[in-house]
């Protein structure tokens, strides 16, 4: 069986993926643009893949495709129409990451709450070294104990931020984008209510009509002047030039974004204007990829292919 890999380097080159060889002959590419992606699959039956587009206009050389396996959760970049139409079954990996991006988004809240970049600054500038009292406070900053916790998507990610939330002490409600959650451990509230009770609001929702630009200027308006917004979910979710005015003109206290609009960020991103990393802190979409994470991504791909050629339904897209 002939097997490619489109984009190795995106679970990183210290993650050994030589496990797909069981199953033939396999050629990697450490990464594939859109224009180069029908060339290197043509004679591919399956593709490991993860933000490559998987549509007709790069498929449809590829006779031979019965599967195509995700490098991902999401499935935005695959039409799966097409193939539908063609037989080809789409597998994506699951609740691989969850831990990992609970954890930074408890990362990014606790950073913006603590104003930890100013004091980490000071101390580094020297100027708690001349100061002549043994402990300096002149950011004030307050507990998570006491404060209510919002989230935006109750799955596997908004729960065990949820839990964490609830261990420091807060109390967590959450809003249902699609309507459809069954979560009862927790409350649900229409999102206006959210809005506006949230001290610290963080989003672990899809990105769907629904949800595309849910966090705009309206919203902004209707949020706490000392609310956090912490966005680990998709970056459309949030509108970035309304995003960069509520912080500028103090509609909320703060961000920590670990998702943007456009990825790798964009030149033109109004975002780059703010260097207070008290007010703004921005990561790389790297909350997904600690080490344990990706080696659970690649030991999922492995186990959906075997699953395929056992015969198996695992982890296939419903088409």
């Amino acid at each position: 069986m002939k097997l490619v890999v489109l984009e190795r380097d995106s679970v990183g080159t210290d993650v050994d993926v030589s496990c797909f060889e069981r199953f033939g002959t396999v050629t990697y590419y450490g990464n594939t643009v859109a224009d180069t992606v029908a060339e290197r699959v043509k004679d591919a039956e399956v593709i490991i893949s993860n933000k490559a587009p998987m549509n007709e206009n790069t498929l449809k050389d590829a006779a031979h495709v019965k599967l195509i396996c995700l490098f991902a959760t999401g499935y935005d970049n695959v039409d799966l129409a097409y193939c539908k139409s063609r037989g080809i079954k789409v597998a994506n990996v699951v609740n691989y990451c969850s831990t990992a991006v609970a954890q930074h988004t408890l990362l990014l809240a606790l950073s913006l709450s603590e104003k930890l970049a100013f004091y980490d600054d000071y101390v580094k500038s020297g100027a708690y070294g001349a100061q002549d009292r043994f402990s300096n406070f002149d950011r004030p900053f307050a507990e998570l104990a006491g404060k209510t916790w919002g989230i935006v998507g109750m799955g596997n990610i908004g729960h065990k931020v949820a839990s964490l939330a609830e261990a420091f002490g807060c109390k967590v409600i959450f809003y249902s984008a699609s309507g459809k959650s069954s979560c009862t451990e927790y409350q649900r509230v229409e999102f206006d209510t959210l809005l506006q009770e949230a001290d610290i609001l963080s989003l672990h929702c899809p990105l769907s009509d629904r949800t595309r630009g849910l966090i705009n200027k309206e919203a902004f308006s209707r949020m706490k002047e000392t609310a956090i917004l912490i966005n680990v979910a998709r970056g459309p979710v949030v509108n970035t030039q309304d995003l960069h005015d509520a912080l500028m003109e103090g509609q909320i206290a703060a961000a920590g974004l670990d998702v943007l609009e456009k990825e790798p960020m964009a030149k033109d991103n109004p975002l780059y204007e703010i260097k207070d990393s008290t007010k703004l802190i921005i990561t790389p979409h790297m909350s997904w990829a600690s080490i344990e994470a990706r080696t659970r991504l690649v030991g999922e791909v492995m186990q959906n292919i075997q699953a395929f050629l056992d015969g198996e339904v695992r982890n296939v897209v419903d088409l």
